[in-house]
């Protein structure tokens, strides 16, 4: 339940759905597994910060090719500024662990 607590980021004064950028980022051919978590910003207040799993194949995709890709695909201010590559840490049950990813995207984890 604590999860689904902040499921957008509001940048700027703009609401932002993690889901609807989630959904832009696992049409990119290179992505395998994808989620958007709140970064903190003193220019914003928070920015979408994405975490991305690549497909077999695809290890060479490159950050601004991931933001290029949102760019083309979603108002810009969607757009995640940060994208860090890896495997997404997960529960037992194969949920991906955006509490985790939240305090990896402010350096706490």
């Amino acid at each position: 339940i604590k999860d689904r607590s902040k499921v957008l980021v509001i940048s700027g004064g703009e609401n932002i759905s993690t889901l609807e950028v989630e959904g832009v980022l696992y049409r990119h051919p290179a992505v395998f597994e994808a989620a958007v978590v709140a970064k903190q910003s003193k220019k914003w207040g928070e920015t979408p910060c994405a975490f991305v799993g690549l497909k077999e194949g695809f290890e060479g995709t490159t950050k601004m090719e991931i933001i290029r890709f949102c760019r083309e695909n979603m108002a810009r201010y969607k757009v995640p500024h940060d994208v860090i590559f890896g495997e997404l840490p997960k529960t037992s049950t194969g949920k991906i662990q955006k509490f985790i990813l939240r305090e990896t995207a402010d350096g706490k984890g």
